[in-house]
């Protein structure tokens, strides 16, 4: 998903379309999940123990075969894309992973980082991968700057599996007039830090300054959960998040009294799991381990477990992102 000054309808790119609330097992509040920064947490099928006889484990760099683990980092406080429940880590992305670790004969091992840091710590070799309800973007694949157009790091590659736009969401009653993102001119907003959500109110911000009107004002948060503390207590008129992450606040926050979506879902855009440029081998071991999930309706059955089928892919792509 790339920042965009006209953002469209995600039906107008993707055939992922605008629905209803997500459909997720529990009540879980969004407080109850905390943060975990800098701490090393085990998601499903955590261990470092190799089966060398799972169809896909000579796939793997050696390396990785030797440790019997995928170390994997995350941001663990984005429900229900990965958070954290009775301590044990939970959501889609844990779920396709620990799918993933079956197929390669390895465990997953989910670290938890600040979002904005991870692709940093995947260069810095502290993770083998990054698998965070992350967008595959050129920007990102390229190493460039969203804003200056400029590169600032080496860029990674995306094994893309799954599909999901951005929405706005309001206190619940309280949408200010708020349909949209045309109708943020002069409004505050909440964003995670670094997220594309943060690039398009930058964008959008610029457009309303540009139209003679006043700024979107930003408060950017180290976690979406922040954020939503912070539109909670009046901080900010609306938060922007990706899809699942909204809906599923929408539906569970408040017993479902806190919060309502506004508007369409813009930028569909695939999510993929970031791997050094240089790890090709790995990446393409990820590839071929999704394709076998698919396949085998492993896949599938994540999906429908988290009621997020109008997002599921049909096939294992590199870097689809634009």
């Amino acid at each position: 998903m790339t920042a965009s000054t006209t953002p469209r309808p995600a039906a107008a790119r993707s055939r992922l379309a605008a629905v209803g609330a997500i459909a997720v097992a529990g009540t879980l509040l969004l407080t109850g999940c905390g943060d975990q920064r800098d701490k090393t947490t085990t998601g499903n099928g955590a261990g470092t123990s190799a089966n060398s006889n799972a169809p896909l484990f000579g796939k793997l760099p050696k390396k990785i075969q030797d440790a019997g683990v995928i170390k994997v980092g995350s941001d663990i406080a984005y429900p229900p894309v990965e958070f954290k429940k009775n301590g044990k880590v939970v959501g889609i992305d844990p779920d396709i992973a620990a799918a993933l670790g079956k197929e390669l004969g390895v465990k997953v091992q989910f670290e938890n980082g600040t979002f904005d840091a991870l692709l940093t710590g995947l260069r810095s070799k502290r993770y083998d991968i990054a698998m965070s309800a992350m967008t595959d973007t050129k920007d990102r694949q390229e190493g460039i700057d969203p804003k200056t157009k400029k590169k600032v790091a080496e860029g990674v590659d995306f094994v893309d599996y799954f599909n999901a736009g951005v929405s706005l969401y309001t206190k619940k009653g309280e949408t200010k007039g708020i349909g949209g993102w045309s109708d943020l001119c002069g409004k505050k907003i909440g964003v995670q830090r670094g997220t594309v959500s943060h690039d398009l109110a930058k964008s959008e911000s610029e457009k309303c300054e540009k139209d003679d009107k006043d700024a979107i004002e930003m408060e950017a948060f180290d976690t979406d959960l922040e954020a939503q503390t912070r539109l909670k207590a009046g901080g900010v008129d609306a938060v922007s998040s990706d899809f699942p992450v909204a809906a599923f606040a929408v539906k569970t926050s408040g017993g479902g009294n806190d919060f309502e979506l506004v508007g369409d879902q813009v930028e569909a855009a695939p999510y993929g799991i970031a791997v050094a440029k240089q790890n090709s081998q790995l990446r393409d071991a990820l590839r071929e381990a999704l394709e076998a999930i698919i396949k085998n309706g492993a896949y599938e059955k994540v999906i429908k477990t988290w009621g997020v089928d109008a997002g599921a892919i049909k096939e294992a792509k590199i870097n689809g992102g634009s």
